[in-house]
Formats: structure tokens, C-alpha cells, sequence
């Protein structure tokens, strides 16, 4: 059967109205076009709807038994078509986004605050998981966005710049390399050194291999958290290095952050999304304001 829109609307206003005449005007049309549109939709049916024999327009058994279910089915596609204005205007959607433990607990929450406060019916949900899993996540569709530090890109997953981090020592308070602007690499390893596990520990020894020779990475202790870190640091048990985004995070415990040079290393960190998939508005739109925020804070 070849039914249209236009055919069911047309039944549902001539219903509602009670008149040829009304029913055209409310949608715009001529009275003609409207009953030969009726007329199509009893052909393609092959009942009859409408009892035309009275002044005032009625409902054969059939029509009575089909005008409900034509009038709930336009009213849910309307609430579908105004759904998705609400989506559109980023009135409504949720944002779903997969983060290692340290950027969900310092900067991802700054960056919701804000988009809350420019879009309070979007919905932004956190994932905090292990750095290893924001990919998987990802390719998954478990979520719609992660970030990360950068790594070998899987199948089915893109992969954007979110920014590029220096790492800078993690001192405890009155230790004597506070006296410096900067350390360096080999001023830092001279003391105990605290790393986390995993490749965080093996990049940074690859990258500091060859480089400084007179203290390399023997980490005394190698901790799963930058919380336990730095908890460590702040109980006087060595010295650590982070990245930026982490400053409130070390200032929490007490502690200070002064730049690495010789060599001055840094991580880039990257926003991940499946391969060829649009993003929705409001998943577009949180994207903008992450590199947005991140690019302000300089």
C-alpha cells in the first residue's frame, strides 16, 4: 500500500474539524486536493472511511476503527521530530566520554562545570578507567569520545590533537631543588624517584636513554596512582614528575611543580571517536569546548 503523510493528515483534520472546508484551510489547501486525498487513502486501503451521505462529515465502522491508531502514530512523530529539534538546539543529549583516572579527576570536571552552565539539558557522562581501556572503550561504541595520551591507533578509531604537556617535578616543600626556576633531568633522578607502573615508566625511560647518563631511572617505588604518588612525595619518601592539567591535584597535597629541561619532554594527549561515525550535536559541541577550554588554559 502506498500511504502517505499527507494522506493521514488529511484524515485526521477532516476528522477533528468535521468539515471539508475547515479541515483544507488548517492545511492550506484547496477543498478539492484535500478530498482527493481522502479519496487515495480509501483506494489504497481498499475501504471506505468517510460516510459522505450528511451534512456533517462521519466515520464508516473501518474509519472509526482507523482514525485512533492514525492520530496516536502523527503524535508520536511529531514528539520524534520535535526530539530531534531539542537535540539539534542542544536542549537535550547525552555526551558519553572515557578518561584515565587522573584527567577525570582534574580537568574533565572543570570542562563539564562549564558546558553545564552553557548547556544544562545536555548530560555528560564519565567514564574514568584505566589508560589501556579509553581506546577499547572507544572502538567498542561503549562510549562516544575519549581522551588520552597518545597511542597506536586501533581499527575503527581517529584520533585528534587535544595538547601537548611538559612534564614538570613533583617536589615536596622545602626540598633544595625548589631553589631552582628549572631542574633537570639528571638534578631530578639524583634524588628518589617515584613512577607508576606501566608505560608511563617505560616511555619515560626510553626517552631519557642516552640522554642522561649520570642518573638513570631506577625508580624507588612504581605505583598504579598519581594520588598514591604523590601522597608518597608529600610523606618524604622521593620525587615525582606530572603534567600540568594535574597542578591543583599536587597543590592539594602540599606540594610544588617546577619545569624539566635537558631534556624538556612532553606527551601529547588526543581526543579519540570511531571511524566515519558524525557525532551527535551535543557530542560535536563538547568536543569544541574541551579543545577550547584546554587551548585557553594555555
Amino acid at each position: 500500500m502506498n500511504i502517505t503523510l499527507r494522506q493521514l493528515r488529511a484524515l485526521v483534520a477532516l476528522v477533528r474539524s468535521g468539515s471539508f472546508t475547515q479541515a483544507a484551510a488548517s492545511l492550506h489547501l484547496t477543498q478539492s486536493a484535500l478530498s482527493g486525498q481522502i479519496k487515495e487513502l480509501e483506494a489504497a486501503l481498499g475501504v471506505r472511511l468517510v460516510e459522505r451521505s450528511t451534512r456533517r462529515i462521519g466515520l464508516t465502522e473501518a474509519g472509526k476503527g482507523l482514525y485512533p491508531l492514525v492520530d496516536k502514530i502523527l503524535q508520536d512523530l511529531e514528539a520524534v521530530l520535535h526530539g530531534v529539534d531539542d537535540l539539534k538546539a542542544l536542549r537535550q543529549g547525552v555526551v558519553r566520554v572515557a578518561a584515565p583516572q587522573l584527567l577525570a579527576c582534574t580537568l574533565l570536571p572543570q570542562v563539564m562545570a562549564a558546558f553545564r552552565i552553557q548547556h544544562p539539558g545536555v548530560r555528560v557522562q564519565l567514564l574514568d578507567c584505566a589508560v589501556d581501556r579509553v581506546l577499547a572503550c572507544v572502538a567498542s561504541g561503549e562510549v562516544d569520545l575519549g581522551l588520552g595520551p597518545q597511542r597506536p591507533t586501533v581499527p575503527g578509531v581517529d584520533a585528534q590533537p587535544l595538547c601537548d604537556w611538559p612534564f614538570m617535578a613533583v617536589l615536596p616543600a622545602a626540598h633544595p631543588l625548589l631553589q631552582h626556576e628549572r631542574v633537570t633531568w639528571a638534578q631530578l633522578l639524583e634524588q628518589p624517584f617515584i613512577a607508576l607502573q606501566g608505560q608511563f615508566t617505560e616511555l619515560l625511560a626510553s626517552d631519557l636513554h642516552g640522554v642522561v647518563r649520570k642518573a638513570p631511572l631506577r625508580p624507588r617505588h612504581e605505583v598504579a596512582f598519581m594520588s598514591t604518588a604523590l601522597s608518597l612525595v608529600q610523606a618524604g619518601e622521593g620525587v615525582t614528575v606530572c603534567l600540568p592539567y594535574a597542578a591543583d591535584l599536587v597543590r592539594m597535597h602540599q606540594l610544588h611543580l617546577r619545569p624539566l629541561h635537558r631534556p624538556t619532554l612532553q606527551r601529547r594527549f588526543q581526543v579519540y571517536q570511531r571511524t566515519g561515525s558524525t557525532p551527535a550535536p551535543a557530542t560535536a559541541r563538547f568536543t569544541e569546548a574541551l579543545l577550547g577550554w584546554v587551548a585557553a588554559q594555555g
